[in-house]
């Protein structure tokens, strides 16, 4: 008898379609002559807690650490018994199993772990599925492979779970105590990822608190043609001295204003002449379909939704209502195979829903854009719709707010590019020194030439089309300003641009090499884990939301103060992931990446500084764990009003780098 164990029940299912044999649905798994399909439901087995190698490790104590288990042990989760007792059971009639994990990394852990805590020693085939269409399973069945293959995967993906577990749960305790000695009643939770952005959340807090506004100054003039009027901004010439001198910034703001008072005293119905117009074509391709990332950011912009709701929206979609694959995927790809019967899945999908009818109707299903490519998908393709009508009456506001952006991003794949031309012109006009050559004024607008998918998009388009403008046309100054403006903070992170930073840490790295190894991974965290980590932290009460944004609260700031730095910052992740690969690879062993861990978390231990932590709680900083939102609002909008008064005469502004 053969046992097939997927890592969940659509997968299963997938497989027993795909099979030429009938199955019946029994308790826990599917059954036909000669072959039985069951699942996982993720992991089932978890690390088993302190206290389960020693009850004295039930209470945390500083002379306790670093707690390393000698023979790591694994324990069922809550919800996971009947699930083992159903694989226990069917273990005993098989002579051969299939593992039919996920074919990446964490898929293999799942599966295989759970093979050997029940003991399993018979043979095992290893089954990759990375597209759960009929012909596609069937292809993955014929062309198994021994599971053996893949035992150095196994290998790092169980490094990386005892690691985590190595660090978080000795570093919890030390500063947890350490915080309860220092004065506060609480647990400070530190881990490989949550830390790391909870040291993003704080440092930008801190960055907004210490920034002080900079003056600087903006000349424009608007320059009439015998087509209209165009509005351009001075562009000195001499720039890289002007910024030698410091009379100018490295952003290119002007911090003199008396060069900007200089040239806008020769401005007014000065003569002028258009010096140069570049019209550049450009053509954009739609975004691609969602994942869970891209999605969970869209959302948050969109609709102001959280990371949380967002997944639960999608996977209640997926599961529930059936209407869309997969959502804990983080490939932005389709497979060709469904392009199969993608006008009736397509048609299906925009049923009774007058919005996406109407863009239905813009499709032409004969377009195949770069969003089709097996080549670019692993575990898991793009997120879709399934082709399963809705019934809109049993979709909630947020479950039909996502899967309309679901299907929209399908939807545009279907539609032309987006072309237009940038164009760029640039205006000539008088200085007072005859000495002096003219100085540039330059504008820039967008000129549409085929609107293509970008009406599904409502967006504001930054530039307008300018008047036409002919290179050696004259122009006169209808009228010019100088503007004074302030540099302003950047934004504190809200769930959006928190999610897009950990999905792109590496921008926040400095080392090349580590810049690179967090492109090639998921960056912080990965597609089913990001909403998590939030409301963790969030739960914690280490950070808090106001007013639609994330802030570090006064523990959480505490808790990045008194950890060494490298605890705080993404680079751990990337020596990590480096490490792993190693270890995937079969260039390393897991027993040399353990060690250097154990070493690395006794020095972290020895770090932990009472004064320091007692310090860092004392600061008057961060957003208390318990503040009311309202009085949170109140707050940031007064803070808005001041900085609004302090502008002056302002009427634009940049943001500060």
């Amino acid at each position: 008898m053969r046992l097939i164990i997927a890592e969940k029940p659509s997968l299963a299912r997938a497989i027993a379609a795909a099979h030429d044999q009938h199955f019946t649905q029994r308790e826990g798994y599917l059954e036909a002559s000669d072959t039985l399909i069951s699942w996982c439901y993720g992991h089932l087995l978890e690390q088993a807690p302190p206290d389960y190698y020693h009850p004295a490790y039930k209470k945390w104590a500083l002379e306790h650490l670093p707690i390393v288990p000698t023979q790591w042990q694994l324990v069922p989760r809550p919800k996971s018994r009947a699930q083992l007792g159903v694989l226990k059971r069917l273990l005993k009639r098989a002579n051969e199993v299939v593992h039919a994990g996920d074919p990446d990394r964490e898929g293999q852990l799942l599966v295989q772990e759970t093979l050997e805590y029940l003991g399993w020693q018979g043979s095992t085939h290893r089954l990759l599925i990375n597209d759960m269409n009929r012909s596609a399973v069937r292809k993955a069945l014929a062309s198994m492979r021994d599971n053996r293959e893949f035992l150095a995967l196994y290998s790092a993906a169980e490094s990386r779970a005892r690691a985590d577990w190595l660090y978080g749960i000795n570093l919890t305790r030390a500063w947890t105590l350490t915080g309860q000695k220092a004065g506060y009643q609480g647990v400070l939770s530190v881990g490989r990822v949550q830390t790391p952005v909870l040291g993003l959340v704080a440092r930008r807090d801190a960055e907004i608190e210490a920034f002080v506004p900079a003056l600087f100054y903006a000349l424009w003039a608007d320059f009439t043609t015998a087509q209209g009027t165009t509005r351009a901004w001075w562009q000195p010439r001499n720039s890289e001295s002007l910024k030698a001198s410091g009379q100018m910034d490295d952003a290119g703001r002007l911090l003199d204003r008396r060069l900007a008072d200089q040239l806008f005293a020769s401005l007014p119905n000065a003569a002028a002449r258009v010096l140069q117009v570049k019209r550049q074509h450009k053509r954009q391709r739609p975004p691609l379909p969602y994942s869970l990332s891209t999605l969970q950011i869209d959302a948050a912009r969109r609709y102001k939704l959280s990371a949380k709701a967002v997944l639960d929206a999608a996977q209640s979609l997926y599961e529930r209502h059936k209407i869309s694959t997969y959502p804990r995927s983080d490939c932005r790809y389709l497979p060709s195979s469904y392009l199969q019967q993608i006008g009736t899945t397509l048609d299906n999908a925009c049923a009774n829903d007058h919005t996406l009818s109407g863009w239905r109707q813009g499709c032409d299903d004969s377009r195949r854009s770069a969003a089709f490519n097996d080549a670019e998908i692993g575990a898991h393709h793009a997120i879709a719709p399934t082709g399963r009508q809705p019934d809109w009456s049993r979709l909630g506001q947020t479950e039909a707010q996502v899967y309309r952006l679901i299907v929209r991003n399908v939807l545009a794949q279907f539609y032309p590019h987006h072309e237009f031309h940038d164009v760029t012109a640039t205006f000539e006009a008088p200085t007072n020194s005859d000495a002096m050559p003219p100085e540039a004024f330059v504008a820039r607008g967008k000129e549409i030439t085929v609107a293509g998918w970008k009406p599904l998009f409502a967006s504001r388009e930054q530039a307008p089309p300018l008047p036409t403008l002919n290179e050696g046309e004259t122009a006169q100054v209808a009228d010019c300003a100088v503007e004074d403006r302030l540099t302003q903070a950047p934004a504190h992170f809200n769930d959006a641009s928190l999610l897009n930073a950990m999905t792109h840490v590496a921008r926040y790295v400095k080392d090349p090499a580590i810049r690179d190894t967090l492109r090639e991974t998921d960056g912080l965290g990965t597609e089913a884990t990001r909403a998590g980590i939030i409301e963790t932290l969030i739960k914690r009460g280490l950070m808090a939301r106001v007013s639609g944004s994330l802030r570090a609260t006064q523990a959480g700031r505490a808790l990045i103060a008194a950890l060494p730095e490298d605890a705080t910052t993404p680079e751990r992740t990337a020596h990590w992931e480096q490490a792993l690969s190693l270890i995937g690879e079969e260039k390393a062993n897991a027993t040399s990446f353990e060690q250097q861990l154990k070493e690395e978390i006794t020095r972290l231990l020895a770090a932990t500084d009472i004064q320091r932590m007692r310090h860092a709680l004392s600061l008057k900083q961060g957003v208390e764990a318990n503040a009311a939102p309202k009085s949170g609002a109140r707050r940031q909008r007064s803070g808005s009003t001041s900085k609004r008064r302090s502008a002056g005469t302002s009427k634009r502004r940049s943001r500060s780098d």
